[in-house]
């Protein structure tokens, strides 16, 4: 149930970010999902890609700082409170949310929000015990 996302560790100058979607453009490789974090010296881009592994070998190859982690995808229900529900649920299992982001289907009437927690089979199990749609990370690169 837990899907990869990549880290890129970027230095905070022009056409750096540029370097990333050339390399994977070139690779054949599509971005699913992304959040882009910076300070005044480097950024961290959370990419959730078609091909993680082919991605990671890639950007590595061009020189870029790449890591992985496991997040969790989960469908959150596109109206109010929708997200509220999920971390009420969360909050009360005693899991941590370190980070997330999201995106909205085209198709359906749900968003999806990606999760990074601090006890992610924890979340995962709490999230299915209540009946929360995760999407499977299969499923979620080739959306």
């Amino acid at each position: 149930m837990k899907a990869e996302q990549i880290s890129i560790f970027l230095e905070n100058r022009a056409g750096r970010l540029e370097e990333v979607t050339r390399v994977l453009a070139e690779a054949g490789i599509s971005i699913r999902a992304l959040s882009l974090a910076d300070t005044s010296d480097f950024g961290i881009l959370r990419l959730i890609v078609s091909d993680h592994e082919k991605a990671k070998v890639a950007l590595k190859e061009n020189g870029f700082t790449v890591g992985r982690n496991a997040v969790v995808a989960v469908e959150v229900s596109d109206k109010p409170g929708g997200l509220h529900a999920i971390l009420s649920l969360l909050c009360s299992g005693g899991v941590n949310v370190e980070y997330m982001y999201a995106f909205v289907h085209q198709c359906e009437r749900s968003a999806v929000i990606i999760f990074r927690f601090d006890r992610t089979d924890q979340a995962i199990e709490l999230l299915q015990k209540n009946n929360i749609t995760i999407i499977p990370g299969e499923k979620l690169y080739s959306i």
